[in-house]
């Protein structure tokens, strides 16, 4: 009896513990694939901040040290949406791969909260290959990274800097520096008009400082206007919806600290595009309300190893999640021929 009433303690307390245990808890927004293993991790960037990853292992390893791929993004979006969906993904075709909260985001640490940085962040992407490097079931010479959306600027300029990155994604790809600046399409690339959000951004500043706290910018707009831009309705089916809400995710819910736009006004992420030496793919969408900053950054890649793909009747955010439009054939013969 006694054995009997151990065995029925040891099983409560392994019940509760799988789901107060974070590293087992599963509250990603698409499902699991049964063929990949899933671990929480930590790592830290230079920076001291310790960062949170969800690490996906193929249950089937076809070797002792594998090819790896780090992957990021969308710009405000926890490793619970799109970042995970192509981490799984990947994962399932062969790879080991870590989808992970950028600084100051999620579960990842960084005070304040809710800032984004385009040096801290594209640290974030040097930090996770650092910690693939040192991992024994990871081929440290057979790392690449995928960035989605404001993580994309990111990632290409994380394979500018940083030669241990065989091989970059990009997938609809918005340059968060130039947007920042300019606006959408450029339309306020002016001084006058860059001076006035600068004069906004400061004067936020001081209230931010006197009240002690951040105030935020807001997610993606609820409820949604009826003149909406089409673009910001494609936001809000994944953001503010079951499809792809979730309750850490920053465009889901409150949004960045309103100053956190300062520093992308003055540092361009693209400034030495033109000097990364290994592979990089674009992807966007065809309808795709952003896929200039993919054009665009395309032009700035040089040699023979960059390549622009459109995916017709795309807009930014199938690229999220929609599965019958990422190419993930293309990304896994991508890695397969660039991580060898």
């Amino acid at each position: 009896m006694k054995w009997i009433f151990l065995s029925g303690i040891i099983i409560v307390i392994g019940i509760i513990g799988y789901f107060l245990v974070p590293c087992n808890r599963w509250d990603n927004v698409f499902p699991r694939n049964p063929n990949v293993i899933t671990q929480k991790v930590h790592f830290h960037n230079r920076y001291g901040i310790e960062l949170v990853g969800d690490l996906y292992i193929p249950k089937n390893k076809t070797a002792d040290k594998m090819p790896a791929i780090a992957v990021s993004g969308p710009f405000g979006a926890v490793k619970e949406q799109s970042s995970g969906l192509y981490a799984q993904e990947m994962a399932a075709r062969g790879f080991i791969t870590l989808a992970f909260d950028p600084s100051f985001t999620g579960e990842s640490g960084g005070n304040v909260r809710y800032v984004a940085s385009p040096d801290i962040n594209t640290e974030d992407f040097s930090a996770a290959v650092d910690y693939l490097s040192n991992r024994d079931d990871v081929d440290a010479e057979k790392i690449g990274i995928i960035g989605i959306c404001g993580w994309g600027g990111m990632a290409i300029n994380a394979a500018a800097m940083d030669t241990r990155i065989r091989a970059t994604v990009a997938s609809t790809m918005y340059d968060m520096t130039r947007v920042t600046a300019n606006g959408y399409f450029d339309a306020d690339d002016n001084p006058d008009a860059r001076f006035a959000n600068k004069q906004a951004l400061n004067a936020q500043r001081i209230i931010d400082y006197k009240n002690g706290k951040y105030e935020l910018a807001g997610g993606v707009v609820d409820p949604l206007p009826a003149d909406a831009p089409q673009f910001v309705k494609d936001y809000y089916a994944y953001y503010k919806t079951p499809r792809g809400y979730h309750k850490r995710s920053l465009n889901s819910n409150g949004g960045w600290n309103k100053t956190s736009s300062l520093s992308f006004i003055n540092m361009p992420l693209l400034q030495y595009a033109h000097e990364i030496r290994t592979p990089v793919l674009l992807i966007h969408g065809e309808n795709a309300h952003s896929r200039y900053f993919s054009e665009d950054a395309f032009k700035k890649l040089t040699g023979d190893n960059k390549e622009l793909m459109i995916i017709p009747n795309a807009n930014h955010t199938d690229l999220y999640d929609n599965m019958d439009k990422i190419p993930f054939d293309k990304l896994e013969h991508f890695f397969n021929t660039n991580l060898k």
